[in-house]
This record gives C-alpha cells, structure tokens and sequence, in this order.
C-alpha cells in the first residue's frame, strides 16, 4: 500500500513536470513522515526515498538516530529558538525560518559546531492569521539582515498555502511565491540563491510544480491520514 502510494504520487510528479515542460529531476520529493512509525518510513526509504521531512524535534532527532544515516532531514514544522541546538548539523535544510531571531540563533549554533546551516525563509504567503511565515513585503528586508549573519546560507523560499479543496484556488499564491523570488534573485545577495522553493503538499502538489516548485512535501499521498490522538 505504501508503496503504491509512493508510486502514485512519483507518476503524478512527473506528469506535472511535463505539463511544465520541466525534468522531473528538478522536483525534490520530501516524504514528511511526522508521527508515523520508523518501520513506516523504512519501507518508504527502501523504494529508494532519500529525503523526509519532520516537524518537532524530539521525534527528528529520535528518528535520526534510528534511521539510516544517509537519510536527508528536513525540518519543515515551526522551530523554537531553545530546540535549534538539537538539530543544528544533522538536517540537510531548515525550511522554515520565519525572524532574525530564529536565524541568528542558527547562526550561533552553527558557528558553535562550524557547521554552515542551509536554511529557506518561510512566507506566509496568504497572510493567514493561523501560519507562522513573514508577510511577502517583509521578505527582502529580513533577508537582507540574515545574509550578513555568519555560518548560513538562504537557499530559498518556503510557503505552505491554504487549506484548500480545489488546489486550482492556490495557483496564484504560488505564482506569487515564484515572483518574489526572482525578484529577490535580482537582488544578488551574498549568501542568498533562491535555488529553491519549498511549495506544495499532498492536496496542492501538482499546481505547485507547475508555478515552480522544486520540493514538494507530501506527507498524507504517501503515508495516509495522521492519528494525532496516539
């Protein structure tokens, strides 16, 4: 069953790609595996999934450890200033850094373990009271004050957009997300590609590839609905 899921969600990839007139080598996949069990996620990776994706990080670093140590960790949940030291080092990218706060106390830890951290800069993009992520014309000013800070790299932009029944509904958002990063591209900020957009989850996936997405976060279309009540 997960592997068909997998294998769902790779051909629907790779359609939208086309569609794009993009590879599908452009679009990294991102299993977000919170709250499922390890077993769960060794089955995924062992269809030959490399990168997944959590939200906390008591269970990402309990995770790390039990896993095979060639697994891409992504922190995609919220991040709280007195947790960045747990993960600091051991996550390919933190995708979602939404203040100079946050970022300098990466940068700290980073220095700490002369590590460069890889991190993307979280918009909210719809403005919704709900999301933690900048407003889009906070965008450039944050980003210019976090490129200064030592021990980080800004790879680019991270949106998670409404709840939606017709991803049609959000194709603008992304649209806008695109924009804004190539306008920020423009911009040629040391320490600041925008290589990267993190947009699109199971509901939204494909129209995100078709605005520009190059990682997807598909955690429901791989391992079915969550049981928040364990």
């Amino acid at each position: 069953m997960l592997e068909q899921n997998l294998q769902d969600v790779q051909s629907k990839i790779e359609s939208a790609c086309k569609r794009a007139g993009r590879e599908p080598k452009e679009v990294t996949l991102i299993a977000v595996s919170k709250t499922k069990p390890e077993e769960m996620l060794q089955t995924i990776y062992d269809c030959g999934v490399r990168d997944f994706g959590e939200n906390k990080v008591q269970e990402l670093t309990r995770k790390i450890e039990a896993l095979p140590n060639d697994i891409k960790w992504h922190m995609i949940g919220h991040l709280q200033t007195n947790k960045v030291k747990y993960i600091v080092g051991s996550v390919e990218l933190i995708h979602s850094v939404d203040s100079i706060h946050l970022a300098k106390e990466i940068s700290k830890q980073s220095v700490k373990k002369d590590v460069v951290s890889h991190i993307l800069i979280e918009v909210n993009v719809a403005e919704e009271e709900s999301k933690f992520g900048l407003k889009t014309d906070e965008v450039l000013s944050v980003i210019k004050e976090i490129s200064k800070l030592p021990n980080l790299k800004i790879d680019g932009l991270m949106t998670i957009a409404p709840y939606v029944i017709n991803p049609e509904d959000n194709r603008n958002f992304f649209r806008r997300i695109k924009q804004l990063a190539v306008d920020i591209s423009e911009q040629n900020i040391d320490n600041v590609s925008m290589n990267i957009l993190s947009m699109g989850m199971t509901g939204d996936y494909e129209v995100a590839i078709e605005e520009g997405a190059t990682i997807v976060r598909v955690g429901t279309g791989i391992f079915g609905e969550r049981n928040y009540k364990k």
